[in-house]
């Protein structure tokens, strides 16, 4: 007697083959890399290619006109170094910076710690410490040269206190020049640091905040224990930001200072304008420019790798 078995089904199941799987998940792995190369073609054309150019000429004589030139090393950069004007625009440069990095961002996490505590009148005290952000730099900084001026509001105010004592040309003072430019950016842009802290304090849970109160911690321990870890990613945002901001200052110093007095406000940025336009020092310019970019390559690079071991300690 023969018995006949149908053979299991899974047997007669057949799978696609293999590699041709494969093919269309690479496929489609690769596809959204696709959309990006119109955009990458176009940063590449307006940013990546002018900025190598750039660097390219800093090592030459080149005038920005003639067709010729020659290369002359590091001549450009040790002239730069070496004159007046170029360290004293460096030295106003990381000054002004780390000032602006470190007052915005401290009263910018004020702000956000008030905002956080309150209920019915946040969202319009956000409006007002905000509204600063949304005007230009050159409108601002011009509004502030009036109000620092000899005769300006600041000074009447001291005046009709009894702070006569105090008063003095803010812009035209060497000495004061550049901390009242520094206040000024820190004016107008602390709001934007107060908001991405408020929205950093706004993601912490309460389960943890009630948590911490449970155990006993007061509100000076629940800030630095509890508090100031999470907002890790806001605080390294906000910095990077401030830092690199800082170190690219331009249209404040131009409205309030014009770079004065003398080059007491001088910044980066500000005299690769003037070494290009106005002194027709184009070289000089360009090496300015490449030293400037890798400054703040430099320092934020620095700073970003200290604040991620710091998160991760």
């Amino acid at each position: 007697m023969t018995v006949t078995t149908a053979p299991p089904a899974a047997r007669r199941t057949t799978t696609p083959p293999a590699p041709k799987r494969s093919r269309r998940r690479g496929i489609g792995v690769r596809a959204p890399w696709w959309f990006l190369l119109p955009a990458l073609a176009v940063y590449a054309l307006i940013v990546v290619w002018p900025s190598l150019t750039g660097a390219f000429f800093s090592v030459t004589d080149w005038n920005g006109v003639s067709p010729d030139w020659s290369f002359v090393g590091f001549d450009n950069f040790v002239s730069v170094i070496e004159g007046r004007r170029g360290l004293t625009a460096l030295t106003n440069t990381l000054v002004l910076a780390f000032v602006v990095t470190i007052v915005q961002n401290l009263v910018g996490l004020a702000l956000a710690l008030g905002l956080n505590s309150l209920v019915k009148t946040r969202g319009i005290l956000k409006v007002i410490f905000f509204a600063p952000v949304v005007l230009t730099p050159l409108v601002a900084g011009y509004i502030w040269s009036y109000l620092l001026a000899p005769s300006g509001a600041l000074n009447e105010f001291l005046g009709a206190v009894g702070l006569s004592a105090l008063q003095r040309d803010w812009l035209g003072d060497p000495q004061t020049a550049l901390l009242a430019v520094s206040a000024e950016i820190v004016w107008q842009f602390s709001g934007y640091s107060m908001v991405i802290f408020l929205a950093g304090l706004q993601a912490i849970p309460e389960e943890v905040m009630e948590a911490a109160t449970i155990d006993g911690a007061g509100p000076w321990r629940r800030f630095v224990s509890v508090v100031l870890p999470l907002l890790n990613g806001a605080v390294v945002i906000n910095v990077m930001l401030s830092l690199i901001g800082g170190l690219k200052q331009f249209d404040q110093v131009v409205a309030m200072t014009g770079g004065g007095p003398g080059i007491a406000t001088e910044t980066l940025s500000t005299t690769i304008y003037k070494s290009a336009f106005t002194s027709g020092d184009y070289p000089g310019s360009i090496a300015l420019a490449v030293l400037m970019t890798l400054l703040i390559a430099v320092l934020a690079g620095v700073q970003y790798r200290l604040t991620l071991r710091k998160a991760d300690a």
